[in-house]
């Protein structure tokens, strides 16, 4: 996968880009980014890529002739028409099966706006999806696009030590996950349950998965709403205290 990030701040992403998951995946040759300062574009004399917006109001919008040239130059290096992604929070939020989504394509274009918001002509002429990572309101889309990408590259094949972790997230599933455990069995005399120790895998995974239905009971019921519970899954909901 290539991403071109068209940013004001492009210096914003190195710290993020070249550490961790995100580095070993560009070791690895999976992934590949670049970041494009799209003030550069901009054939007004001052530099300038926003303005008042018209009808009045407060803020700055972003102007469309910049960010159209930027994403025309960028795209055509690509073979095909790329997905070209505005970071806003008018946006659909991000879901873990976006990400999924956005991990089988090859090519992405983010935009990360910054002021008041962006020229409408932006949204109707160039963009495929608007994306959001939740329901408030940042500075910039830079650390937005940040979010997306680390969601999406850490799902692409072998960037993972374990090609198992990804499938297994919460979410991926439709639930939370299982809680973990790790040396020592006995830490200060909290315990790790029994079940984990006995080396009977069968019992292990059924445990992880009823602890999984327990778990999106307790903290996001609203995910069971569309898991068609069994009716072994029931029983355990229903002979648990609300407490749980």
């Amino acid at each position: 996968m290539h991403v071109d990030i068209l940013t004001l701040f492009p210096e914003m992403f190195t710290g993020v880009m070249d550490s961790s998951i995100l580095k070993k995946a560009q070791d690895n040759k999976a992934f590949s980014y670049q970041t494009i300062d799209f003030r550069t574009y901009t054939d007004n004399k001052h530099n300038k890529v926003d303005d008042y917006p018209y009808g009045g109001g407060a803020g700055m919008v972003l102007m469309p002739q910049p960010i159209f040239d930027a994403v025309a130059d960028v795209s055509d290096q690509y073979k095909q028409k790329p997905r070209v992604i505005l970071m806003c929070p008018q946006g659909e939020t991000l879901t873990q099966q976006k990400a999924e989504e956005l991990a089988q394509e090859e090519q992405l274009i983010f935009i990360c706006g910054h002021y008041e918001g962006y020229d409408e002509r932006i949204r109707q002429e160039l963009v495929t999806d608007e994306l959001s990572i939740g329901d408030y309101v940042l500075t910039g889309g830079e650390l937005g696009a940040m979010v997306v990408m680390d969601s999406v590259v850490r799902l692409l094949p072998g960037v993972l030590g374990n090609e198992q972790s990804a499938p297994a997230d919460s979410f991926s599933t439709g639930l939370l996950e299982h809680p973990h455990y790790t040396r020592p069995a006995d830490f200060r005399g909290l315990k790790v349950p029994d079940i984990l120790l006995s080396g009977h895998h069968e019992k292990i995974k059924k445990w992880r998965h009823q602890q999984s239905i327990l778990r999106t009971w307790q903290r996001r019921p609203d995910l069971l709403q569309s898991h068609s519970l069994t009716d072994e899954e029931e029983r355990w909901i229903q002979s648990q205290d609300k407490d749980f």
